[in-house]
């Protein structure tokens, strides 16, 4: 065997096992996989929102549209037990949940199952779950984690509504963001949203691995979502504020029955004492 030979065999060799000793997890749902899905040519046009105050909201994750796992020599238990678990998932919500709930204009928030929501299902099933659950406004709850380990840098990138986010990684990393966007289903127009992320740094060996890239995975969504919901609670104080400033950019309409809150109570009565004194100057 000739050296020119015995180099090229013995690279091919390194690079079989160092691909041997690389593992990528990847799980994944995205807003805009749901709403806007590659195979129809043509998506709807927002309009101005029309909401109906107080709000009936819906909460729901969207359905994963990709999980993934390479260099399975290293992993020794099944896919699913990687996955996001369910009950993380209820967890998140209704945490989320808390949120709206504490908001006066704000009547009701529905935890609405994923089995409800059909992938790629688009605005079409945003409108049959409006009308199934009785709800105005959804907010639809968004995940991206890449766990690896590998001697080489390897990054996340998640494309949002509204731009991508990169987050780089080195070895034996869980990196996740979650997203919440809540849109006005009628209107198809986005309100606001609120985004989370968590950069999980493990140590491991490949006795326990599985174990640890669990432990990490769960570490790092609570991190992403704990981050999320500081993020949404702003992103709502900001959006009632935008909503009383700018009346241009969203129309109010009050249900049977509500005034609007104490200060719209107030305001009402000023005007009326006001009507009534210029009636009565009239008369005189």
């Amino acid at each position: 065997m000739n050296i020119k030979r015995f180099v090229i065999i013995t690279c091919a060799a390194l690079l079989f096992l160092s691909g041997c000793a690389t593992q990528q997890i990847h799980n994944k749902s995205s807003v805009m996989d749901y709403l806007y899905p590659k195979d129809v040519e043509l998506h709807p046009e927002p309009t101005m929102p029309r909401l109906k105050v107080p709000l009936k909201v819906g909460i729901a994750f969207v359905p994963a549209t990709q999980s993934y796992q390479r260099g399975a020599n290293l992993w020794s238990g099944p896919m699913d037990s990687i996955k996001f678990p369910e009950s993380t998932k209820t967890s998140i919500l209704n945490r989320v949940a808390d949120n709206f709930r504490a908001l006066e204009f704000v009547e009701k928030i529905e935890v609405i199952p994923t089995t409800y929501l059909t992938p790629g299902g688009g605005f079409t099933n945003l409108s049959q779950i409006g009308t199934m659950y009785d709800v105005d406004v959804i907010a639809l709850v968004s995940y991206d984690q890449m766990q690896f380990t590998d001697d080489g840098a390897l990054s996340l990138s998640y494309l949002t509504i509204v731009g991508a986010y990169t987050i780089s990684g080195s070895k034996n990393d869980t990196n996740t963001l979650i997203d919440t966007v809540v849109f006005d289903i009628a209107s198809k127009k986005m309100l606001f949203r609120a985004p989370g992320i968590s950069q999980v740094k493990g140590r491991s060996t490949p006795i326990n691995l599985n174990e640890e890239l669990r432990a990490d995975s769960l570490q790092s969504f609570n991190e992403a979502a704990d981050e999320m919901i500081v993020n949404l609670d702003d992103q709502l104080k900001m959006f009632k504020e935008r909503i009383k400033n700018n009346p241009e950019e969203v129309q109010l309409e009050y249900r049977e029955g509500y005034s609007g809150g104490s200060t719209t109570i107030s305001a009402v009565f000023v005007l009326l004492a006001i009507s009534f004194y210029r009636r009565r100057q009239n008369i005189r």
